[in-house]
């Protein structure tokens, strides 16, 4: 059993999934994970596939050093934004996983949304290039480590329409009882 990095509150109600040294680039991954976290499973599912299509941009907004200008973008409130095709297959292919983990566990599919997803960088893999007058520079890749939490809506429970009792301390009784 491996440890994750987010727990859900109640284990019984969430599905989870991970990817451990999965070759796709850290900083795109990290960008579609940001744009999904929070959204419901299905609307999830909607915008990456919108993204493979060019409809919908990720917007990068923390790895962003050269990323060029997407009109689209401005619906998430940014100026920068990619299609990141390999990053979003990578990840739909997670939640489609914890998806089937939460339908073996009995959670109803249609209430389950991102609670947490995680991508963390994983270890490069080193490959060489070769330069001018004999030289040679690393050619290095950026692999992810990917853990997606999905948890089942929770009914909300109703406030309670009781009086709400008020304690007062000792000078604030005595003041009333002056009066």
């Amino acid at each position: 059993m491996v440890r994750y990095a987010a727990s859900p509150a109640n284990p019984s109600k969430a599905a989870k999934s991970r990817g451990s040294y999965l070759r796709v680039h850290f900083k795109n991954t990290h960008e579609v994970a940001a744009a999904i976290q929070g959204l419901k499973l299905s609307k999830a599912y909607a915008y990456l596939n919108n993204v493979n299509e060019h409809k919908q941009v990720i917007p990068f907004r923390r790895f962003n050093g050269g990323v060029g200008r997407a009109a689209q973008a401005k619906e998430f409130g940014a100026t920068q934004g990619r299609w990141p095709v390999k990053s979003v297959k990578f990840v739909m292919d997670l939640l489609k996983n914890a998806e089937s983990n939460a339908e073996a566990k009995g959670l109803n599919v249609e209430d389950l949304f991102i609670s947490s997803i995680i991508v963390n960088q994983a270890p490069k893999h080193r490959r060489r290039t070769y330069r001018a007058h004999g030289r040679i520079n690393p050619f290095m890749s950026s692999p992810s480590h990917i853990e997606v939490v999905l948890n089942e809506k929770s009914e909300v429970v109703p406030r309670a329409t009781d009086k709400k009792v008020v304690k007062l301390n000792a000078r604030q009784l005595a003041r009333n009882a002056r009066l």
